[in-house]
C-alpha cells in the first residue's frame, strides 16, 4: 500500500482491467489479447513525447486549424497531428499536440480537459505510447478506454484512476471455531430473557384483566342509567303537552 498510486506508473493489462489494480485473473478477452500482444511503439512518430499532449473524443468535423486556434492560447505549438484514416482520410477523433515549452503543456493538461469543441467534450492527457512502460494501445486490448456495456473498462489513467484497495482486518475468531461457544451461550441467554419477558407480560395482562372488565361493566351501567333517565324525561314532556 505504500507505493500505491491512482495513476499507473507502468502499464500492466491485468492491473488496468481491475478497478483497484488487485485482480489476478483477466475478466474479458481484451485483457487476454493485451497480455499476449508484443507491441513496439511506432518509430515513425517524431517529436518530444514529454512535450506532447493527447487529445481525444473530438468531433469528426474538427480540423487542425480549429485545434490550433483553441490550444494555442496555452502556449506556442510546435506541431499538430490529427490522426486520420489511411483510406478515407476522415478524422478518427483524436490528435497529438506538441508544445515548445513544458509550461504550456502543463497548463493545457490542467485547463483543456473536458473543454467543449464543436459541441464535443474533449479528453486531454499526456502522451503514453512512448512515455509509459509496457503501453498497449486500445486496438490490441489495452489502453485506458473501454465501455461499460462490454465490461472492458480500463483503470489507472486520468479518466479512470485506480480506487484505493480496502484492507479488511483479519478475523481472530472463526465463526465455527473459537468464538462459536460464546455466541451460542449469548444466544441462549438472550432467548431465556425473551421468554421471561413474555411470561411477565402475560402475568401482568392477566392481573389487569378483571379491572378492565369492571371498568367496562361500569361503563355499561352508566349508559343504561343515562338511557333510563332520558326515557323518563321524554314521558314527562308528553304528559305536560297533554
Amino acid at each position: 500500500m505504500a507505493d500505491w498510486a491512482p495513476i499507473a506508473k507502468e502499464y500492466d493489462p491485468l492491473k488496468a482491467g481491475s478497478i483497484d489494480g488487485t485482480d489476478e485473473e483477466p475478466h474479458d478477452r481484451a485483457i487476454w489479447r493485451a497480455m499476449l500482444a508484443r507491441y513496439v511503439p511506432n518509430k515513425g512518430v517524431t517529436g518530444d513525447p514529454h512535450l506532447t499532449l493527447f487529445v481525444a473524443r473530438l468531433n469528426l468535423q474538427t480540423t487542425e486549424e480549429k485545434l490550433k486556434e483553441v490550444f494555442s492560447r496555452y502556449g506556442d505549438i510546435r506541431k499538430i497531428r490529427l490522426v486520420r484514416d489511411l483510406v478515407t482520410g476522415f478524422s478518427k477523433g483524436y490528435a497529438f499536440i506538441e508544445y515548445k515549452e513544458e509550461r504550456a503543456l502543463l497548463k493545457a493538461h490542467r485547463d483543456a480537459n473536458r473543454l467543449v469543441i464543436d459541441q464535443h467534450e474533449i479528453f486531454v492527457d499526456f502522451e503514453l505510447e512512448r512515455t509509459l512502460k509496457g503501453w498497449i494501445p486500445r486496438r490490441l486490448g489495452g489502453g485506458f478506454g473501454g465501455k461499460k456495456e462490454s465490461g472492458q473498462l480500463r483503470f489507472g489513467g486520468r479518466d479512470r484512476p485506480f480506487r484505493k484497495p480496502i484492507n479488511l482486518p483479519n478475523m481472530k475468531n472463526d465463526f465455527y471455531g473459537e468464538g462459536s461457544s460464546e455466541k451460542r451461550n449469548w444466544s441462549r441467554e438472550g432467548t431465556r430473557d425473551w421468554r421471561t419477558r413474555d411470561r411477565d407480560h402475560e402475568r401482568s395482562r392477566d392481573k389487569h384483566w378483571p379491572e378492565r372488565e369492571r371498568s367496562w361493566a361500569w361503563g355499561d351501567n352508566e349508559r343504561e342509567r343515562d338511557s333510563k333517565e332520558e326515557r323518563s324525561r321524554g314521558r314527562e314532556r308528553k304528559d305536560r303537552d297533554r
